[in-house]
C-alpha cells in the first residue's frame, strides 16, 4: 500500500472510531432538540487534572461508552486546558467560561452535567471509579 494511501486509510479509522465532542453550547441544544436526546456536559482539565484524564480514559474513550453515547446524548465539553501549547482560542475559552458560570459555579473538575435541550440540569456528577456501563447507568438515573 502507497505511503499516502495508508495514511488516509489509517486516518478515517481514527475519525470513524472518534467520540463526538461539541464545544458549542447553542450548537449541542439545537442537535438535542433535533433528536430529542439529553445533553451530557463535561468540564474538565485535560492537560492537569488527573481525574479528568482517568474518566476520559476508563468511560468517554471507551469503545463502550461512545457506542452508546453516539445513540443516546449529545457531548459538550468544557475544556480548561492550563499548558501554553493547548491553549483554547480566547472565543473558545470565553464560550467555556461562560458555561461554568451557568453550571459549575464551584470550579470542580471533572464535572459532569446532565441537562435537557434546553438547558435545564437533570443531574450532576463527577469522576467515579465506575465501568462505562455504570457511568451509563448513573447518567440515566438523572434524566426525567
Amino acid at each position: 500500500m502507497k505511503p499516502f494511501v495508508f495514511i488516509l486509510f489509517m486516518f478515517g479509522i481514527t475519525l470513524g472510531s472518534a467520540q463526538e465532542w461539541h464545544t458549542d453550547f447553542s450548537e449541542a441544544k439545537n442537535i438535542a432538540k433535533a433528536k430529542d436526546l439529553p445533553i451530557i456536559l463535561v468540564f474538565q482539565g485535560s492537560d492537569w487534572c488527573a481525574p479528568c484524564i482517568k474518566l476520559d480514559r476508563e468511560v468517554w474513550s471507551t469503545d463502550e461508552f461512545k457506542d452508546y453515547a453516539k445513540e443516546h446524548y449529545v457531548m459538550l465539553q468544557a475544556d480548561f486546558p492550563r499548558r501554553k501549547k493547548n491553549a483554547l482560542p480566547k472565543e473558545q475559552l470565553n464560550k467555556n467560561k461562560a458555561l461554568a458560570e451557568g453550571y459549575n459555579q464551584q470550579g470542580i473538575f471533572p464535572f459532569v452535567v446532565v441537562l435537557n435541550a434546553d438547558g435545564e440540569v437533570y443531574g450532576e456528577t463527577s469522576y467515579k471509579k465506575l465501568s462505562p456501563k455504570e457511568y451509563i447507568k448513573e447518567m440515566n438515573s438523572f434524566i426525567k
